[in-house]
């Protein structure tokens, strides 16, 4: 099938499922996990540690079947203040010989609003059977120096219904978000973001809501310790590394297509950064690895590097609808050893 065709009919059919409790439930028995205790993370209990990767599910329609394919978590998104159709098709390539995936969406999501009025008819934080992470991006017509106020829309329409927040700074495929790395803007979309969710605790009187910062594999580690410095300064909950990357290392010297490429191509830079920033904040800050996770020996690397979850999207594409099951109990089993 043609890759976009085929992704829209793994979400479709993913709905229907959720919608269908009973066979939800038979499915999590047959790729149940051995339940150790649970990882804890920014203040949430995951049931394991493999987590759906953003750019799945983009417009939370998906979700409430994850726990029967075996997920401990997932992220929804990327969603946008406004409704997007993305770029031009065709968009997304596969490359099954190297396990890689090119893409070039552009964020095409339902919006904010819609995102949240659909989130609202389903089971709330607290009432979940796994967390629900929803991942934040600026919208395509909204210029740079507007991407804060654009954010700030996202985040107050969509807060009540998240169990954690990331802010995706990293996407390579929407002109100039990569710019939003830069310790001046970083510093001013943080600053308000975070002042937004204290005032949101207040009036609430909620629980505190994670924030998380998703970032790219292309940063220098210079870049990594600005980031670091402004996560550290403005108390963030987590960090999320990768995103897709630009680089074209081997086999893609040759392949023209532009966006990001994922999958195993990207996991020895991805574990690095892992590693990188789990050193530099002594490990002390929780992360999740995203980047060539596709068998138990590439998320153990990921975790071993000081990653506390991690996330497919790519591999599961490669490896089929239940592996995040397959391992999640190769690392149970693991940790049990």
């Amino acid at each position: 099938m043609d890759p976009e065709e085929a992704h829209e009919f793994a979400v479709s059919s993913l709905a229907l499922l959720g919608r269908i409790s009973p066979l939800c439930r038979l499915l999590e028995v047959y790729s149940q996990v051995p339940r150790l205790r649970p990882i804890k993370a920014f203040g949430l209990d995951f049931p394991n540690a493999i987590g759906m990767a953003a750019g799945f599910d983009k417009n939370g329609k998906a979700w409430p079947a994850a726990a029967a394919l075996g997920f401990g978590h997932v992220e929804i998104g990327t969603v946008t203040a406004l409704e997007q159709p993305g770029n031009a098709k065709p968009r997304l390539f596969r490359y099954p010989s190297q396990k890689a995936v090119i893409n070039r969406m552009g964020f095409n999501n339902d919006g904010s609003r819609l995102v949240a009025e659909r989130l609202s008819q389903l089971p709330l934080p607290g009432k979940r059977r796994i967390p629900v992470g929803v991942n934040l991006g600026k919208s395509k017509v909204v210029s740079i120096d507007q991407a804060t106020e654009d954010y700030l829309v996202s985040f107050n329409t969509l807060a009540a219904y998240a169990d954690y927040i990331v802010l995706n700074v990293s996407s390579p495929n929407t002109p100039n978000l990569r710019a939003l790395q830069d310790e001046d803007k970083l510093r001013q979309l943080l600053e308000a973001i975070t002042s937004a969710n204290k005032d949101r605790q207040l009036k609430t009187g909620g629980k505190h809501l994670p924030i998380l910062l998703k970032i790219a594999p292309d940063l220098t580690f210079t870049q990594i310790d600005t980031v670091l410095a402004n996560v550290e300064e403005f108390k963030l909950d987590g960090l999320i590394a990768t995103n897709t990357t630009l680089a074209r290392p081997g086999y893609f010297q040759s392949i023209s297509e532009a966006g990001g490429l994922s999958g195993t191509p990207l996991r020895k830079r991805a574990t690095e950064i892992v590693a990188y920033i789990s050193k530099a904040t002594r490990g002390k800050l929780p992360l999740i690895a995203v980047g060539g996770i596709d068998s138990a020996e590439s998320a153990a690397e990921k975790l071993d590097a000081g990653a506390t979850l991690v996330q497919l999207y790519t591999g599961l594409i490669y490896k089929g609808p239940f592996y995040a099951g397959v391992l999640a109990r190769a690392l149970a089993a693991r940790q049990k050893e």
